[in-house]
């Protein structure tokens, strides 16, 4: 009778090549590599800003994964023009928002601008800003009264309390206008709003638009890529009160806070913009085993909980599952207002256009 290991048949494993922006989270976290591993995937990740994804080659690539559709939508129309048409995955959505620090977040409460959400009976974690209050505080113009517009009001001169202490422009930070994803959508909202809540609809009004703005979003320099990094860490706070990142980068987190030290992280809140822009990542297959793997995480249930568990909202998660889910882990619950603004977007030529005026953008095209 023969003895030994029966040896089982070992899956060939495939190396998919990815240029990622700020989703790459998801694929660098070691639960979701070993469940790939488990289905013959690994994921190798050049990573950089959205933008910069599609106005960069990407031959050699399996798939690219931009943070929102805009980039997609720039790689698409490109591929369809050279008749090399992708696949596009959604597997999950994160919301742009503004993050901040309770004080700062109160600070604007007691002004008027922002106004506390509901939550579990503690101290708030999520606030809904005016954005037209919030952008007229840096435009000069405090509780109706207008004053130069060149003259933006500062922290220190709506904090009577003297919560905050700091003398600095009340000003949201952005990553690199000219490559972010982020920062590209803030700038779309920021238009929207200057614009009487609608889009402009010509390259001239765009461009007088986007001069306008300009001020609103690198008055205070154009900061590094990873501006979720820095509001995370010791001393974000001293380096920007109010930074725009996507929502599953706070919630993750807060989880992440919870499971180590048995609480939330309560100095560091939301603002949820009044006027929002909801966008879906969209993941690009270039090739056949890009579109196994896009098809892969957008419908395996492990990989689908997991996204959850990072802070995504998944698409075939019902709102009720992810309540559920923060619920059970002590987690405060985002809501928003039913009354907020959906703000659209420029055309994606007039978007370009904006981003290309307010980042002073350097021309990165290798073509694709």
């Amino acid at each position: 009778m023969a003895s030994g290991n029966l040896l089982l048949p070992v899956r060939p494993v495939v190396t998919i090549e990815a240029k990622m922006a700020s989703k790459r989270d998801f694929f660098q976290d070691p639960e979701v590599e070993r469940l790939l591993m488990k289905h013959g995937f690994r994921v190798h990740i050049t990573s950089m800003g959205s933008r910069e994804i599609a106005k960069q080659n990407y031959d050699g690539y399996d798939v690219v994964f931009p943070s929102g559709q805009p980039a997609a939508d720039l790689i698409s129309r490109e591929r369809a023009r050279a008749n090399r048409p992708v696949l596009l995955y959604r597997p999950f959505i994160s919301p742009i928002v503004l993050a901040t620090y309770r004080d700062y977040a109160e600070v604007l409460a007691t002004e008027g601008v922002a106004e506390r959400l509901p939550g579990s009976g503690g101290p708030p974690m999520y606030y809904t800003l005016d954005m037209r209050k919030f952008l007229d505080l840096a435009r000069g113009k405090r509780k109706g009264v207008q004053r130069d517009p060149e003259d933006g009001y500062r922290w220190d001169e709506i904090d009577d309390k003297n919560h905050v202490r700091n003398g600095n422009k009340i000003l949201a930070q952005t990553s690199d206008i000219c490559e972010a994803n982020s920062a590209g959508t803030y700038l779309g909202l920021v238009a929207f709003v200057e614009h009487g809540n609608d889009a402009p609809d010509s390259e001239a009004e765009a461009e007088q638009l986007a001069r306008r703005i300009k001020p609103l979003l690198v008055e205070q320099g154009l900061p590094s890529s990873e501006r979720a990094d820095t509001y995370l860490s010791p001393d974000g706070q001293g380096i920007a009160p109010i930074s725009v990142i996507y929502e599953h980068q706070f919630l993750a987190h807060q989880l992440r806070h919870e499971a180590h030290k048995d609480e939330t992280d309560d100095e560091r809140v939301l603002l949820y913009p009044s006027t929002r822009f909801v966008t879906e990542p969209q993941l690009v297959a270039l090739t056949g085993d890009g579109a196994r793997l896009g098809e892969l995480v957008s419908e395996d249930p492990e990989l689908q909980h997991r996204a959850m568990e990072l802070g995504f909202r998944t698409r075939g998660a019902g709102s009720d599952e992810l309540t559920r889910f923060l619920i059970e882990r002590r987690i405060p619950v985002p809501t928003t207002s039913s009354d907020d603004t959906r703000a659209v977007l420029p055309s994606l030529p007039l978007l370009e256009k904006m981003i290309e005026i307010v980042g002073d953008c350097p021309d990165r095209t290798d073509g694709p």
